[in-house]
């Protein structure tokens, strides 16, 4: 899978930091917090540009991943049962130690940035054939996300481990969606989660990723 991204650096301080973004806006995606849970809006572009980037994040531990939305139009649905604040997202590896409090003005100090085209293998079902499931819920597992909000931004933070095995979803969500609202008109609502029980979410809130072929223009 290939998608053009922006890598941007910036100095704060002593530190450097790498921010890698989508060099096409991913105008089809909104992100939505619903205090108890977040919601993810996602058409078939959104969700595997987002698989790619999650996919990433799980390569790139020295990076920040942002992905600009909560300027987006939401899906031309009916949104009024699903009121919330629009977010950013950022995804970055537990490694990094990158306070989300100076993110504003990081993110104020990026240039222009270098294009660049991140090439990552075509992900099969297969590939996690060898993840332990029931190891998730051990105490001793650290491969959980936790997350933080500030700046209007989530910030995802995890390991590349659990950035890895957790990418499937959006890409099924892709791959999944486009056929099942054809198939099912009336009710075309197909989703993934990432769900408490998954034994993937520390001091994380659920997340319903959703997809969406209807958009305003």
């Amino acid at each position: 899978m290939k998608l053009p991204v922006v890598v941007h650096r910036a100095r704060w301080g002593a530190d450097e930091f790498r921010v890698i973004r989508p060099a096409q806006p991913l105008t089809r995606a909104v992100l939505i917090d619903h205090d108890r849970y977040l919601n993810a809006h996602l058409d078939q572009e959104a969700a595997r540009s987002i698989a790619v980037l999650w996919m990433l994040a799980a390569r790139s531990p020295r990076s920040l991943i942002h992905v600009p939305m909560r300027a987006n139009r939401p899906p031309a649905r009916d949104m009024s049962d699903h009121a919330g604040a629009l977010l950013d997202l950022v995804l970055l590896h537990h490694s990094l130690q990158f306070a989300p409090s100076r993110w504003k003005e990081l993110r104020g100090r990026l240039g222009p940035g270098r294009p660049q085209t991140v090439s990552l293998p075509e992900a099969k079902d297969d590939d996690l054939a060898g993840t332990d499931y029931a190891g998730r819920h051990y105490r001793e597992n650290r491969d959980l996300f936790h997350q933080h909000l500030h700046a209007d931004t989530l910030f995802m933070t995890g390991s590349a481990k659990v950035f890895r095995e957790t990418a499937q979803h959006f890409l099924d969500v892709a791959r999944e969606g486009p056929v099942y609202t054809q198939v099912h008109p009336r009710y075309p609502h197909y989703c993934a989660e990432l769900h408490s029980t998954d034994g993937t979410l520390g001091n994380a809130r659920e997340m319903h990723i959703e997809y969406c072929d209807q958009w305003g223009s």
